[in-house]
């Protein structure tokens, strides 16, 4: 099965999950299209791709929020964030970017070995590529690098072990190398089923 990408930007998929907030949490797909002023078809890669985060459930034609996808329109930015990160984490190309930028040297990937790992997936290189930088940078999994054209590993403080002690101001905190992620947009294949509404399926 092909690797699963991001076929819309996280100002988009932000964007559909407040407008379905907006009905509730619950909506038909054609209406909230209808909301957007947009065909159909054009919020699907969005949709497709929030189902994927474990945000919304769609069935019959109708989406909805998960727990988690509640939670994340009623929080912070920076809550939004770590709520994206962690999902992002989750998915198999976005696990393969984190590995290959922790197992790289100097903690980075070029646009080169980005375009490798994304020829696995059914994405167009070009656009998935854009895409994935643009949901790294968002959640805060990577930087980009557009003199040198490569991604850059966020490296974090490592959590305090439990019952070990603080250490004093003026020791450098131990850090890990993070990294990841993505974007890109729709390859014009028709929509998964699931996502139609009954009336279009006829």
């Amino acid at each position: 099965m092909p690797t699963v990408y991001p076929k819309g930007s996280p100002t988009e998929l932000l964007g559909l999950l407040v407008l379905l907030e907006g009905h509730k949490g619950s909506e038909d797909v054609a209406l909230l299209a209808d909301d957007l002023d947009l065909e159909i078809d054009e919020i699907f890669p969005s949709l497709e791709f929030a189902e994927v985060l474990q945000l919304v459930k769609v069935t019959d034609g109708r989406a909805t929020f998960t727990e988690l996808g509640r939670k994340l329109v009623a929080a912070s930015i920076r809550e939004r964030k770590t709520i994206l990160r962690e999902q992002l984490r989750k998915t198999a190309l976005f696990r393969t970017i984190l590995r290959a930028l922790e197992n790289s040297p100097n903690h980075r990937l070029s646009d080169e070995e980005l375009g490798h790992i994304v020829s696995f997936t059914t994405a167009r290189a070009d656009e998935a590529e854009q895409n994935i930088v643009n949901w790294g940078r968002y959640a805060d999994l990577f930087r980009y690098d557009a003199d040198e054209h490569v991604l850059v590993a966020v490296r974090r403080p490592s959590p305090p072990r439990s019952g070990g002690r603080t250490p004093p101001p003026s020791a450098p905190a131990a850090v890990a190398p993070s990294a990841m992620v993505a974007e890109r947009k729709s390859t014009g294949a028709d929509p998964p089923a699931s996502l139609l509404p009954p009336r279009a399926r006829a």
